[in-house]
Order: C-alpha cells, then structure tokens, then sequence
C-alpha cells in the first residue's frame, strides 16, 4: 500500500470504510506516512488494531468521523492498519490501543491513547490544535552506553 486517496478495500470492516468514507482519510504504511504527515497543516494519525484482536478499534472508527465533523474538518486524516500501525507506534511511544496522534505540518503534537469518554476526546483534540509542536514521548526503554551502567552517564 502507498499514500494515496483511500479507495477502500473490500477487506475493511464496515465501521473502518465509513471512517475512511466520512474523513477522506488516506490509507497509509509505513513507506507512504513521512511524506504524507510532512504536507502542511494539522493531521490525524489513526492507530487501529484488527477487530476481531481489538474490539476498540471499532469504538475509534466511530469517533473519528463525529471529530472530524466537531472540529470543522480542521485536519487530515491517515488510517494506519494493523500490521503498518504496530510497526509505526514505537515512533510516537503512546502506551494504549487504540490510539490517534496529532501532526502539525509532520511534527508532533500529541496522541490520545485508549478509549475515552466523549468530552475528553473533545477537549483533547482541542487542547492539540492549539498546542505548539514538541517531541515525541519516548516508550521507556533504558539506554546505556555500551560497557556503561545504567547508574548514570559518568
């Protein structure tokens, strides 16, 4: 798959199709989503797992459609699949699935992890378009310097 408009594939779960019908989202992988995010103005990147894996990738593949209408179609929207979107979640270090992250112009404005009540993705998605770019969280991992503890850099 490459970026390109979403001509959606019969394999997409009904919810996953409306999604992509209702936001224009662009079905992305891992080869098509720098270029895709780097194209100016704010975008939604959306994490979903397999269905039958995650049920709550159903529960985000109503949300972001009701968003995208809420905010005024404020930004674009990327649909990562399962296998692309696990390969690319480390990049953004959320902790929960399923999971959105917002871009301003391919830099990093946050993610909202895990499934949410309604006024939190409001206001979430709000405080994100208002928010100045930043760098990604990390996942947590330690690093060492090779021969070095983890005690501290000297």
């Amino acid at each position: 798959m490459s970026a390109a408009t979403l001509t959606t594939p019969p394999a997409l779960h009904p919810l996953l199709e409306r999604l992509c019908r209702e936001t224009r989202a662009v079905l992305l992988d891992t080869s098509g989503l720098d270029a895709w995010a780097a194209q100016p103005g704010v975008s939604m990147l959306v994490f979903a797992e397999e269905p039958a894996r995650l049920k709550e990738t159903l529960d985000i593949a109503v949300v972001v459609p009701e968003l995208y209408g809420a905010f005024g179609r404020a930004f674009r929207v990327g649909l990562l699949l399962a296998d692309d979107a696990r390969a690319v979640a480390p990049r953004y270090g959320f902790a929960r699935w399923p999971a959105f992250v917002m871009l301003r112009d391919g830099q990093y404005l946050g993610a909202v992890d895990g499934i949410r009540d309604w006024d939190v993705y409001v206001a979430e998605v709000e405080r994100l378009l208002q928010s100045a770019p930043t760098r990604p969280p990390s996942v947590g991992i330690r690093v060492t310097a090779a021969g070095g503890s983890a005690a501290g850099c000297h």
